[in-house]
């Protein structure tokens, strides 16, 4: 089920531009902005409304989040979350490759004991019928996992430019993973790739961490002409 917008009421006592920013921000983040139902029209009035605010700050947040790349004016029909084309997505998810490729060799070699059994915990917790009973939760707990990945690498400027990815990478993520049989192909590989950072192989590790998210990037190219013609249609 696609994830709708859901903003809520600044207090009247707390009126500061950053907090109605970062409200704002994270209401927009968390819509799965690939689904093919999800809704992506900002209507002003009913935010404003929602929030407590008057248009005037809300529309400096919008212009804000225009400027960061977050939403979108489209002559003549409104202002709308913004998606990516599909050879941004690919490119994006190629990039993303090789960053968390990256973060898992460093974590096979900086990352604690703890630390790496925290990702196992993570997984052993769903089982292929426990995460395909409750997708939404394994969903979240799949994007939670390439997250703490990059977390383990203890390399600030590699998550950052990952972090700038995330926005569209957890939702690319959330909608592939009901299509087709790529739960129970994920729930494998994270498992591969949780053994081979335990034996501290920092080559392994990288190399199954890039051919689990290439395999994304197949699945994406090969399945969602449909999005491709969608996302034409709206911005024509």
């Amino acid at each position: 089920m696609a994830r709708k917008l859901t903003l809520t009421p600044v207090g009247v006592n707390f009126s500061l531009k950053e907090h109605i920013y970062g409200v704002l921000k994270d209401a927009v983040t968390s819509v799965n902005i690939y689904d093919e139902n999800a809704e992506l029209r900002l209507d002003e009035r009913q935010m404003s409304e929602q929030l407590g605010i008057s248009r005037t700050p809300l529309r400096e947040a919008l212009a804000r989040l225009r400027q960061e790349g977050f939403i979108e004016v489209v002559p003549r029909k409104g202002v709308y979350i913004k998606r990516k084309s599909l050879e941004e997505i690919l490119e994006m998810i190629t990039v993303w490759a090789a960053l968390e490729s990256m973060a898992a060799r460093l974590a096979s070699v900086r990352a604690s004991d703890e630390d790496i059994a925290s990702l196992r915990k993570m997984v052993v917790s769903f089982d292929d019928n426990e995460a395909r009973a409750h997708l939404d939760e394994y969903s979240e707990a799949n994007i939670e996992f390439h997250q703490r990945i990059l977390e383990l690498s203890q390399c600030t400027m590699l998550k950052d430019i990952a972090d700038g990815l995330f926005l569209h990478m957890r939702a690319i993520r959330a909608r592939a993973m009901v299509e087709g049989d790529r739960v129970s192909r994920s729930i494998v590989d994270h498992m591969h790739i949780i053994e081979a950072i335990e034996a501290r192989d920092a080559g392994l590790a990288g190399e199954l961490v890039r051919d689990h998210t290439m395999r994304l990037h197949d699945h994406v190219r090969k399945t969602w002409h449909e999005y491709a013609k969608a996302r034409a249609a709206t911005a024509g």
